[in-house]
């Protein structure tokens, strides 16, 4: 029997910045970690927590600039700047607010901030990460890596939706696709949080260049990973699943056959639950 809590409760992180989050569920906890475009409403969280409640307490956050999360202190040289460890260090609030050691789940750029977590030592169960969108060979073009600072140039200039656009382009979204998005209702939340996509790309884009992973990078994850790939994701997702995993102390590969980037609760749910041993 499963008790939800829509409650929103906040977390400090290490500079004091509030981070949301909310619980559902009974049974030990899961914490979900969002992708680009995302935030608790409209995410990993929404799309996995009914199949999930059930087995754990499940705890979805905003990360910071987000939802209720603050954006962080106001940067003095007004530069931008953006640090990943500061999104470490909200996760590492998260998880002591859901009990210190919680079981993680990674989405996207989502699961590179995962694993970064994990890489430098935060307290983790265990951990399942659904494709880090990494390029690490020459299956496909490496990235500009100016995309951030492009990224914010147009939200400065009132252009959210030119910023969205961009990015869809990025990760390969068909054309029709970008033309048609503006008209849905959910175009208005993704604009809204397009200031956030720059520190997407801070995360992922030294992993979007064509090249191997540093050797040794994931050397020290110590918790017992989970590496997801979708089946009919494109070659080079693939082929960076299998890269990371290969560098895991404690990896392993599984590919959901007939999948693709877009998380389903159906296919992912049941390897979670072998994961997690629950």
């Amino acid at each position: 029997m499963s008790t939800t809590t829509t409650e929103t409760r906040f977390a400090n992180s290490a500079d004091g910045t509030a981070i949301a989050y909310d619980s559902a569920g009974t049974g030990p906890a899961l914490v979900i970690v969002e992708g680009a475009m995302c935030q608790r409403s409209m995410g990993a969280a929404k799309t996995l927590r009914d199949a999930l409640t059930d087995h754990f307490t499940v705890y979805a956050y905003d990360r910071r600039g987000r939802g209720e999360s603050g954006p962080g202190p106001l940067d003095p040289m007004n530069t931008g700047a953006y640090q990943v460890q500061r999104e470490v260090e909200d996760l590492r609030a998260v998880l002591d607010a859901a009990g210190g050691k919680p079981f993680v789940f990674g989405a996207s750029s989502g699961a590179a901030l995962a694993l970064e977590a994990a890489r430098q030592g935060v307290p983790m169960e265990r951990l399942a990460v659904y494709e880090a969108p990494f390029i690490v060979d020459d299956t496909h073009a490496p990235n500009d890596t100016s995309l951030g600072e492009q990224t914010r140039a147009l939200v400065d200039e009132g252009r959210r939706g030119d910023a969205v656009k961009l990015f869809l382009r990025v990760v390969g979204a068909p054309r029709p696709m970008i033309a048609l998005m503006p008209l849905f209702p959910v175009w208005k939340k993704i604009t809204g949080i397009a200031h956030t996509l720059p520190n997407d790309y801070a995360i992922v884009l030294p992993f979007r260049q064509g090249k191997p992973l540093p050797d040794g990078y994931y050397a020290e994850v110590k918790p017992e990973t989970l590496v997801i790939a979708g089946g009919k994701s494109p070659e080079y997702m693939r082929n960076a699943q299998a890269a990371i995993t290969a560098q895991l102390p404690h990896g392993r590969l599984t590919t959901l056959r007939g999948q693709t980037h877009m998380i389903k609760a159906r296919a992912t749910t049941p390897a979670l639950l072998d994961h997690f041993g629950v």
